[in-house]
Parts: C-alpha cells; structure tokens; sequence
C-alpha cells in the first residue's frame, strides 16, 4: 500500500492531562512511541504530525519528520473533530502530492499500540470497506450493565434483554483509539467519520491503553516498567 497518509494529530490542549502530547513517559516523550512505531512500518514522508505546538514540532524533527507549518489554532480548540484535522492535513498533503488513497490516523494517546499492531490492522483494509479500526473487547455491555435514563428519572437497561449473566451476553466492541485506516473516498463522501463499512481489528487490553488523564498515564508508566522488567 504506497499511496496513502499517516496523521498523527497532537494538539497542545489538554483538559485531561495538560501537555500529556510531550510529556515524559519512562524518559521518552508520548508522542515519541507513536512516531517510533509508524517509521518501523512506514517510509518517513508518509507520516505528518499534525499540531499547533512549536514543542511537539521539535520533537517530531528530532526523529527526522519534516513539519513544514503548524495547525491552526482554529483547528485545535477542544470542539475540533478528528475528521476536521484528518480534511485539512489531507488537503494540505494533496496541493504537495496527488491526493491519497488511505489515511492513517494514529493518536499518540495509545504508546503501547505496536507496529506489528498497525501491520496486522493495514492486512484486514481494502478499496471495498470504508475503515478498518481497533478495538477492545469491552468490559461493559449494554445487554446486561450499560444503561439510561427514561423520562421519569429510571434507569434502564441500554438494550432490552433477560440476560442475567455477562458470559451469555453478545461480544460488544469498544474503539480503542490507536488505530484508524481510513478510505480517503468514503471520507470525502461522508465529510465525516460515520462509516457504515467498518471492520474491526481487535487488540489485547496491554496495548489498547488510551492515555486521557493522570491515572491513565500512570498506569501506562507501570505497564511499560514491568515490561522492562520481563526483559532484564
């Protein structure tokens, strides 16, 4: 697959955890496992980091990526779709070269997502689907805990059933946010990321880890301290 884009989208922002984009992870940068992962699997003028911070710029190019401009700032307040970040760097990568096939999103939130990860998930993508994503199994589901609220202040159950035990639930599957392949026609048709032709690459729970706020990075830092420790 030649003809194709990596964005890793990585704004300054973060509500969650401020600055978690470049914050230092077991002596290395987040961001930095994200890039390290896409050089293994892609050729390094594929990949685009986009942000509108002058830090992450600097540390993309210390790993050899080519940050031509930043993002807008316009393009990086809390309420700025994936899909609004994936059209502009799409149409800013087409006025340079012919206009991709596929797109690559890899959110540098997920550091254990490996390389064998994104080989694995580009194996599953063809012309005929509009994405292939990852995903984990989830833990809740909507047939036996998930529920709502009904106009008289009652919950629920999300999904009427008479399941009384998890294990005689259907498997429900949750985005992970570590890896999305994306048909670059089906998006410009769409002019959003509601696909109905999405098919699912499943990762274990380890490497499924989302860095959102302080416990999850936490819990990152122990998971990759006992992998170390698996290797001493």
């Amino acid at each position: 697959m030649k003809n194709l884009l990596v964005i890793i989208p990585a704004r300054a922002g973060s509500k969650g955890l401020p600055n978690k984009n470049i914050l230092k992870l077991n002596d290395k940068p987040l961001i930095n496992y994200t890039i390290e992962a896409a050089k293994e699997v892609f050729d390094i003028n594929q990949i685009v980091v986009s942000t509108d911070c002058i830090k992450i710029k600097s540390e993309a190019e210390k790993l050899g990526l080519n940050i031509y401009k930043l993002r807008p700032k316009s393009l990086a307040e809390d309420d700025v779709s994936s899909y609004d970040v994936i059209e502009h760097e799409l149409n800013e990568y087409s006025n340079k070269v012919n206009e991709p096939d596929v797109v690559i999103l890899l959110q540098p939130t997920s550091p254990l997502r490996t390389s064998k990860n994104i080989r694995e998930a580009l194996k599953l993508y063809n012309s005929s689907i509009d994405m292939v994503v990852s995903v984990k199994k989830s833990h809740s589901n909507p047939y036996f805990n998930l529920f709502e609220e009904n106009d008289k202040g009652f919950l629920n159950k999300s999904k009427i059933s008479n399941i009384t035990r998890r294990q005689d639930c259907p498997d429900v599957w949750e985005f992970n946010g570590a890896i999305y392949i994306i048909n670059v026609k089906s998006l410009r048709k769409t002019k959003s990321m509601n696909f109905e032709r999405i098919v699912k690459y499943e990762m274990n729970e380890h490497n499924s880890i989302d860095i959102d706020n302080k416990l999850d990075f936490i819990m990152c830092k122990i998971l990759i301290d006992e992998n170390n420790k698996n290797y001493t």
